[in-house]
Order: structure tokens, then sequence, then C-alpha cells
């Protein structure tokens, strides 16, 4: 609850009505000093959207470990005690994309940082001739395969450059466009696959491995939200499919998609943070830890859908599991075709 002191004026700034306590009964604007300190938006903010008090934690605990609870709930009128589904999503995904764009994880935090290691140069026929040192990008270790000495490093020490190009047959576009032209009719490619060579091309010559997979990185980090909210008013529009329209409204799906998809981005979340946490120990044997609970989690993700299906929907046990199976089918496909679509678009856009 708010700990801003009320005004003298008992005339409510919103509806100009007289105010007797702390909030305004006509309007229910509170009563408290209009200019506030940095600290007070601050909190203010996540007041808001945490809803005040134990809102935050009581929604929290159900969305983990009691699937449908929210949204039975919520449907049967008890909306003051948790956090509204809308609110709760947006909530959820602007914590989970933030911390994940701005905290690196282990692999990340190797590849951005100063640390190097020797790499040892060996001949044809396998004998140690020299040693150099290896910058960040030789650390990652499916990028490296032949090192590319550099010996015009300003300090003087041989370094390992990232010349780890993708090889697709073509030299350039010059020489594919050559043969497409004038090449014998065997050699020639069909039209959408010599667009989609021409462009490879043109990527892997200005990008390295690590730089591709650097962008798409960002950009799937990026964009993976908006594929996501795009994606709940269809999984939303399957279980309508699936239910008995006369019982249940669109709405009442669109509620059950939102806290399905948030409980998905809050287990998301909560992995990465234990990963981040148990990796920066630097503790090996917390990586058989960090396996068993990231285990744990995705098993959790997979079957969380099953009983919150069944328990919402109040069906019985084999025509929910049916049904269930039926969605994850209908779902998955379509979502990995999504991802498919949005990683050809991510790479057309690459420059």
């Amino acid at each position: 609850m708010s700990k801003s002191h009320l005004r003298k004026d008992k005339t409510c700034l919103n509806c100009r009505h007289v105010v007797e306590q702390r909030f305004c009964p006509n309007c229910g604007q509170e009563n408290t000093e209009s200019r506030k300190t940095f600290h007070h938006l601050f909190v203010h903010f996540f007041e808001d959207l945490t809803h005040y008090e134990n809102a935050f934690w009581r929604t929290i605990k159900n969305l983990l470990f009691k699937p449908s609870s929210l949204t039975k709930e919520y449907l049967s009128g008890k909306r003051l005690s948790y956090l509204a589904p809308v609110r709760l999503y947006i909530f959820i995904s602007f914590i989970t994309f933030f911390l994940i764009t701005v905290v690196p994880d282990s692999e990340d935090h190797l590849l951005r940082s100063n640390q190097t290691t020797t790499v040892p140069v060996k001949d044809k026929n396998g004998v140690v001739k020299d040693s150099v040192i290896a910058t960040k990008t030789a650390i990652k270790e499916i990028l490296t395969e032949t090192p590319v000495i550099n010996d015009n490093d300003p300090s003087g020490k041989k370094t390992v450059e990232h010349g780890d190009h993708i090889n697709i047959g073509y030299k350039s576009v010059a020489q594919l466009d050559s043969i497409q032209q004038h090449g014998p009719e065997s050699e020639r490619l069909p039209q959408w696959q010599y667009w989609l060579t021409k462009k490879t091309i043109l990527v892997t010559q200005h990008n390295t491995k690590m730089e591709i997979f650097e962008k798409f990185k960002e950009s799937f980090i990026y964009n993976f939200p908006k594929v996501l909210f795009i994606y709940m008013p269809l999984f939303a529009f399957f279980l309508w499919l699936f239910h008995n329209k006369k019982r249940w409204y669109y709405f009442d799906h669109g509620i059950f998609t939102l806290h399905y998809f948030s409980f998905l981005l809050l287990i998301i979340l909560l992995l990465f943070l234990i990963d981040v946490m148990l990796m920066a120990t630097g503790l090996k044997v917390l990586d058989y830890l960090n396996t068993a609970i990231h285990f744990i989690g995705i098993v959790w993700m997979f079957y969380y859908f099953f009983p919150a299906h069944h328990r919402f929907y109040g069906e019985t046990r084999v025509i929910s599991f049916v049904k269930s199976i039926a969605l994850f089918v209908i779902n998955s496909l379509l979502i990995t075709l999504i991802l498919i679509l949005f990683a050809v678009y991510t790479f057309i856009n690459l420059h």
C-alpha cells in the first residue's frame, strides 16, 4: 500500500469531490501529494505491476504449482486477490526478455570477456611449431577450426583471428551469376535456390559464423516476444475449436492462454537465472545440479498443460488427454513453422 502523505486539502485533484478519507468516494483517486520523488515513482511502478501486498506472490505461487487455478479463480470473479492476466503476462514477458538481453549467460560471458588462451599451431605432420594467443572468438569450440594467424597485431604478438567464413561452393556472386547465365543446364539452379544462394553468399562474405550466430540471437531475443504475442490468439482459437461453444466463450480460452504462456515464460526466466547464478560460481560440481534443475523445469513445462487442461475444462481424463495430445501436436507444428519462417525472415534481413 502507498506510504505517501495525505493532502491537507480535502478536495480531490481529479474530480473536485470532497475526500473525507484516503481515497475519493467519487473517482477512487488517492488524495496524496502530487509531487513525488524518483524513488516513489520507481516503487509505485512495481507496486502497480505487482498489485500491492501479497497479490503478486500469491499469483506466482498458483501459476507455478496449481495448473488452471488462476484461470478458474479469475473467471469465477475473484480478481482482486491476483494480478490481472494481461498485466501478469506483460510483466513476466518484460522481465524475462529484459534480463536475457542485458545479463550474459555462461557462454556469452566467456565469449565477450577479454580472456585469451594459448593455441598450439601445428604443421602438416602434426608437429607443434609455434603457439599463438587466441582471441575471445577462438574460444568458442564449435567455431574454431583452422586458426588464422595475424602477424600484424599492434601489440607485436601473434593472434588468432576469426576468419571462419561459411563455404557454400561458390567464391563470389559473380561466379554464381556466370554459371547461372552461361553454364550448362545441369549446373543452373532453380530460381528460388539461386536467390537463396546469392543471399547466402552476400551474407557470408561480410560475416563470420560467429557474427551470423550473434545477429540471429539478437534478432530472436528481440522478436520472439512479438511472435508469442501474435500466436496466443491462435492458441486460444484451437482451444475454442476443441471445446463446447455454448459452455465456453473465446474469452475464457483467452484467459487460459494468457496464464499458460505466462507460466512458460516464468519457467524460462527461472531456468535462466538459475543457470547464471550457478555458472557464476565457477564450480564444476554445480553443473550436475544445473542439469538436473533444467531437466525438471523442462519436464514440468511439457507436463503442465495436461493437468491444467483437465482441471479447467472438467472433462474425463481420457477425453482431456486425447484433446491435449491433439492440441500439443497442432500447436507444436504451427510454432515450428512460424519459427522457420521467422528464421528465414531474419536471414533475409541480415547484412
